[in-house]
Parts: C-alpha cells; structure tokens; sequence
C-alpha cells in the first residue's frame, strides 16, 4: 500500500512539474513572434534585441539579432567571427523585391560607407535570393557561420550562402553600423 501511494505521489508530482512548466518564451511583438533562440549548427543562439524596420512610419519586418551571448557593443558584434543571425519576420502585407532589394542596397552603403565595390558579388547573390514578393508572417534569415559565410534561409528552407567575414560586416553592418538603416532599430537589436 505504501509503495502504491509513493507512485501516485510521484506521478502526480510529473504531472504537476509539466503542465506547470512554461512555454518556450518568445519575444511577442504583437504583429510578430520572435522565439528567444535559434540553432545555429551546433549552437543555440539567444535572442540579443528586437524592434521593428520602418519606412515612413509603417511598419515592414520585426527584426531581431541572435547571438551566442547577450551584446549592447555593435562594434564588438559586427566585428566577431562567430556565429550569429539576424531574423526578418515580415509584417507588411507585401514587399515587392525591387523594394527590399532597395533597403537592402541603402542599408550596405552605410554600413561600407559607399565603399560595396569589394562585396559587390555577394550582395548581387544575396539579393537574387529573394523572392519576387514577401508577403506578411515570410521570415527570412541570415545566418553568420565561421569559415562558410552568410546563409539566407527563406520560411525555414535553405536558399543560398555567400562566403566571407568581410560580407558578414557589411551585413550586420546594415543595422548596427555608425549610420544604421534605422536608430531605433539599432538600439532594440542592442537590448537598450
């Protein structure tokens, strides 16, 4: 009788520990949910930042920065060659390639200072990757891994790769460089 009790104990106290046990926790930015990690290989990058682009007000993607640990220094984060992500989570009803190619091109002039003649391959591969429209809940991701380059994921498929730290810089640059596309968004993507 005192063995049955102590099962019943313990299954009780299972039961309670998983259904008491929380979800996995995501960033909830009511247009979007962005999870608070990603795997990258091996790793499980955390979720430094999020903030929404915008372009005249309106909002286009929730964007948020993954890393293997939490950085508010975007010189340190632009510079390290570790793995790290960037996810676009679209929240626009349509964004025509021209238009995000467009961002795209503003955002790596700032982050090379003009100077996009060294990654220009890569940012004509980067760009012929995306599809002719990204439509609202599209995600796309960009994924730094050392020694292979940046991977662009579109919905969770694999959609190409350019190699090289230098593209790496230039496209994290994009958000966290001296004259980022968006300052609001650079200070989200940094957790300030």
């Amino acid at each position: 009788m005192h063995r049955c009790r102590t099962l019943i104990a313990s299954a009780l106290l299972l039961l309670t520990l998983v259904f008491a046990a929380p979800a996995a926790p995501a960033r909830d930015m009511g247009a979007a949910t962005l999870p608070d990690a990603l795997k990258a290989g091996a790793n499980t990058l955390v979720l430094n930042g999020a903030a929404f682009r915008k372009k005249y007000f309106i909002k286009i993607y929730a964007c948020g920065l993954y890393l293997l640990k939490k950085d508010s220094n975007p010189d340190r984060i632009i510079a390290a060659d570790e793995p790290m992500a960037v996810r676009m989570h679209f929240v626009y009803h349509r964004v025509d390639k021209k238009d995000m190619a467009e961002m795209l091109l503003t955002g790596f002039e700032r982050s090379t200072r003009g100077n996009t003649a060294p990654i220009k391959e890569n940012i004509d591969h980067l760009l012929s990757l995306l599809p002719a429209v990204l439509k609202k809940n599209d995600i796309v991701d960009l994924f730094y891994y050392p020694g292979r380059g940046m991977v662009c994921n579109i919905n969770g498929k694999y959609a190409g790769e350019s190699p090289g730290l230098v593209f790496k810089r230039a496209v994290f640059g994009i958000w966290l460089c001296d004259r980022p596309v968006s300052e609001e968004l650079k200070k989200g993507l940094l957790g300030l």
